[in-house]
Order: C-alpha cells, then structure tokens, then sequence
C-alpha cells in the first residue's frame, strides 16, 4: 500500500486505541493495522465495482431504453413503464420505487449492504440525470439486447460490490425465506406481472421486447457474477489418489487438497478402509483433460463434479507446469 495510506491508517489504529482501555484491546498493533488495512482495500474495490456497474446502467438506460420507451424488468422496469405512461421523471421513480425494497434490506439483510445499495441508487439516478450520454440506435434488436446487456452489466458488477442498484432481488430474498418459493421463481413471478401490464398499457409489442432486454441483462448478470471462467469443483475418489494428486499438480499445474476418509461400502462388522479423496478446482474447458489424466491412472475412480460460482487465491490461476518438473 503506498506509504501515504499506511501513515493514515497508522493513525487511524493508534487514534481508536486511545479511545479503548487496556483490557479491551486484544489484538497486536500490527495485526490491527494489517486487517484494517484489508477492509480499505476492499472498500476501495467494492466501490469502484460499484462506480463501475451505475456507470454500465446509466449508460444502458440513457443510450438504448429511456430514448427508444422500452422497458425492462424489475423495479428499473416499473420506473420506464411508469415514466412512458405518466411522464414523471424516470431518475425521481427510480429512487421512490426502490426505497421500499432497501428499508427491507435494512432489516432483513443488513445495515452495511443496504447503505451501500442507497449510495448505488442515488448515483444511478444522479448518472442517468446529469451524464449526457447520446441515443445509440434506434434499431429495436439492438437496443432489447444492447441495453439489456449494459444494464445487467451495470447490476452485475454492483453486487460483485456488495450492492444492488435494482430492489427487485432483496424482495425475492425476503419472499423467499417466508415462503416455500425460491428466489427465482419470485423474480420471474414478479417480473410476468410487469410484462402483462406492459402489453396492457403499452403494447404487446413493447412487452415482448421487454422480455428479451430482461433476457439479456439476466444472463449477463449471471456471466458477470459468476466470473468470466467458469470453474468446477471435482471431487475424486480412488485407490490411486497419490498418482492422480500428482498428475493434477505436475501435468495440469493445478493445486488441490486432499480429505482423509473411509471407504463407507462396507458390510456390518467389515472394517472400514482409510482412503485419501482428492478435491481440486478446474475450468470447465479443463474438464475433459482431467479425465483423460485421471483415468489413466484408474479407470474406476469415482469422480464428483459441482459448479463453482466463483473462487478467489490458492492456485487457480494456473501455475507453468515446468515448475513442478522434477
């Protein structure tokens, strides 16, 4: 960290020590600072993801959707249609519709994510306001799936910094744990009801374009939340757990760890046999050379395979496999 930075939290540590009695200090000064100095970096990321994603947003809405009157889904959906029927300013509705959904928030989820999720709206709807970003197309294709995109970019990238910029989500978490529903069938419920009263008060045309803008800005939510690799956990079971351990870290330069175990198919009074299980984290394009690898050792060996929606640190980016060359 530059020096600049760690002179201040310094000071901010020796400054919160003063206002503390000894015996409520149970910490090392430096391990104080160093944690301290980990929550500033993550902030900093969390609110530039979050600069990053209103930015996205506005630029969705102000260069495809709010000039051509197309709508999308959720409380951002509410807010055009809205706007398109009743003339009220769209940046005003944005901030009066998604209050509700952040006093849930507020209780339901936590008082740090709601107040960053307020910064994220006020900075949207002073984006979309004051940020004069110029109509893109008129081309209706182009502007149901261009801002889509930009928009679910924009929403993605807010949550990647512990925030949201449309309510629609907090309420389906909050449905979700009084009801039997999950949170997408909340979500898709929540959203039919808008595109129905889109084809009613609009057109049906501009619901079915609303839909495929929904469509867009959806899956590129899910693509920016789940990272641009989508990674697996493989769990792998075999007799020739040491062989396979060394075949992943020497010929596909992962890391991996290993869980001790015993084998459970066993009969009653028939010892249970120790067994050393594999766990590593791969790419999905990985896949295929794993097996191969794998069952070179042991054709039998029983293997797991889980989505991993996301995976930070330890070896996953991949380490030159000379490395490990003996």
């Amino acid at each position: 960290m530059n020096p600049f930075f760690k002179n201040i939290i310094v000071n901010v540590v020796k400054n919160r020590q003063k206002h503390k009695k000894p015996s409520q200090i149970s910490e090392p000064f430096e391990k104080r600072v160093k944690n301290l100095e980990v929550e500033v970096k993550h902030e900093i990321w969390d609110f530039f993801y979050l600069l990053l994603g209103v930015t996205a947003a506005s630029f969705g809405l102000k260069g495809f959707l709010v000039p051509n009157n197309f709508i999308d889904g959720g409380v951002t959906g509410i807010s055009l249609m809205v706007n398109e029927l009743a003339g009220i300013s769209f940046p005003l509705l944005l901030v009066c519709f998604n209050l509700p959904f952040l006093a849930i928030a507020y209780f339901s989820i936590g008082k740090r994510f709601a107040i960053r999720s307020v910064i994220g709206i006020f900075l949207l709807a002073i984006a979309v306001h004051f940020i004069p970003f110029p109509p893109i197309t008129d081309d209706k294709i182009l502007v149901a799936m261009f801002g889509g995109f930009f928009l679910g970019l924009g929403i993605g990238l807010a949550i990647r910094g512990g925030a949201i910029i449309d309510g629609t989500e907090v309420l389906a978490i909050y449905i979700s744990r009084k009801t039997s529903l999950t949170v997408g069938n909340v979500i898709m419920l929540f959203n039919v009801v808008i595109f129905i009263t889109a084809a009613y008060f609009l057109s049906t045309e501009i619901a079915l374009y609303a839909i495929l803008t929904y469509f867009a800005a959806s899956k590129t939510v899910d693509f920016v939340i789940d990272g641009i690799e989508e990674f697996m956990g493989i769990t792998i079971i075999s007799e020739n757990s040491d062989e396979i351990r060394l075949a992943i870290i020497e010929k596909m330069g992962r890391g991996c760890t290993i869980f001790k175990a015993e084998n459970g198919f066993s009969k009653n009074g028939e010892p249970r046999r120790p067994v050393d299980v594999v766990y590593t984290v791969i790419t999905r394009l990985e896949m295929s050379k794993l097996k191969t690898e794998v069952h070179k050792i042991d054709t039998q060996a029983f293997m797991i395979m889980t989505s991993v929606k996301d995976a930070r640190g330890g070896m996953i980016k991949k380490k030159p496999i000379k490395k490990f060359d003996k």
